[in-house]
């Protein structure tokens, strides 16, 4: 669908940034705030959707602001879909320039029985592979295809590679819940200041 994504980014050092993002399907705003505390107010319309990526910015220390209204009457997949976009976009242009950066990120979370890593590389190429290992159908009012489909969407427009498995577990919600914990905590290390490091790559150049 046609869309249109519009924002502020960094300034100043302050890793902030405030997209807008309006199609046919969806209209959203995110501000985030690449290092805050993890505070947060989500509301895409989809409960376990909040549930997730409050998780993901609590343990990303990441301060979030996202609101969604979507074309829910029809189904899940346009709004879980661009909510991850939007949050993407964001995060990319909050990240600024990517230097002196860790680049590089990896957690292990998990939630009783269930067990997640997350691997992150501030790559500046979208990438995305996703396995969660999830047996259900939906969980609340989220389908199950679309929460590694979040993931993907986030990690094209972020511009980072990402891989998250789901290593073992039998409960679908804690199946989840950890690997988006894990995608918070292994962003947290991957966008931390690694003075002197300049630009992490031997291309010279990552943005």
């Amino acid at each position: 669908s046609d869309r249109t994504m519009s924002g502020d980014g960094a300034a100043g050092g302050a890793r902030t940034a405030h997209v807008e993002r309006k199609t046919a399907e969806t209209e959203i705003s995110v501000d985030i705030n690449l290092d805050g505390i993890g505070k947060n107010t989500i509301n895409t319309g989809i409960g376990f959707l909040d549930h997730m990526l409050c998780a993901m910015s609590k343990h990303g220390r990441i301060d979030l602001t996202l609101s969604c209204k979507g074309d829910l009457h029809i189904d899940d997949h346009h709004t879980a879909e661009d909510c991850g976009l939007a949050l993407g976009a964001a995060f990319d242009k909050a990240l600024g320039d990517r230097k002196d950066i860790k680049r590089w990120g990896s957690a292990y979370c998990p939630l009783d029985e269930a067990l997640s890593r997350a691997v992150v590389d501030i790559s500046s190429r979208g990438s995305a592979h996703i396995d969660l290992n999830l047996k259900r159908e939906k969980i609340g009012e989220l389908s199950c295809e679309m929460i590694g489909h979040v993931m993907e969407s986030f990690a094209t427009e972020a511009r980072i590679t990402l891989h998250v498995d789901t290593l073992k577990g039998k409960n679908d919600h804690h199946k989840a819940e950890s690997a988006f914990k894990a995608l918070g905590v292994a962003l947290r290390q991957a966008i931390s200041s690694d003075a002197g490091a300049g630009v992490p790559s031997t291309k010279g150049v990552l943005s």
